[in-house]
């Protein structure tokens, strides 16, 4: 069974059509290779689609313990939000409209729920094993050259 996971941002000022030029670059790339894509894209726009694909994953991982492998991006929609209308004043008294338009952000990843992240497991003592004669490789790193010793535990 396939499970999706959904992040949505709403009302980021600024308008689709340039949200939606970062959004469709990374839409079929991988969930690694689109946030390596959107950490170099020098747009405004790449930043809000980055914090909206980091939400999904955090609550991919925290909420459903889904691990990061699993994670696929399944698809990225920008949508108008609300416009903020406004006015200029120019000659001979009169005013022409300015449109301050906003975006909604949906990112959906998928993942195969049979792919769970196992909990933690709380590391208890044991009785440490009779120490037994084994050599162990020792690598020591030079500027130039790396040397490696070889020892024997007594």
């Amino acid at each position: 069974m396939i499970m999706k996971i959904t992040a949505t941002q709403k009302q980021i000022r600024q308008t689709p059509r340039k949200m939606r030029l970062v959004a469709n670059q990374v839409k079929n790339l991988s969930l690694e290779q689109a946030m390596r894509q959107l950490a170099v894209i020098n747009r405004r726009a790449s930043l809000n689609i980055l914090k909206v694909i980091k939400q999904a994953i955090a609550s991919a991982m925290n909420n459903h313990r889904l691990s990061f492998e699993s994670l696929t991006l399944a698809s990225i929609q920008v949508t108008p939000g609300p416009v903020l209308k406004r006015w200029r004043a120019v000659s001979r008294g009169r005013a022409h409209s300015i449109m301050k338009r906003t975006s909604h952000v949906r990112v959906e990843l998928e993942a195969k729920e049979n792919q769970l992240q196992e909990p933690a497991k709380v590391k208890t003592k044991t009785k440490e094993p009779t120490k037994v004669k084994t050599e162990t490789k020792k690598i020591i790193k030079t500027k130039k050259k790396v040397v490696t010793k070889t020892k024997k535990n007594k």
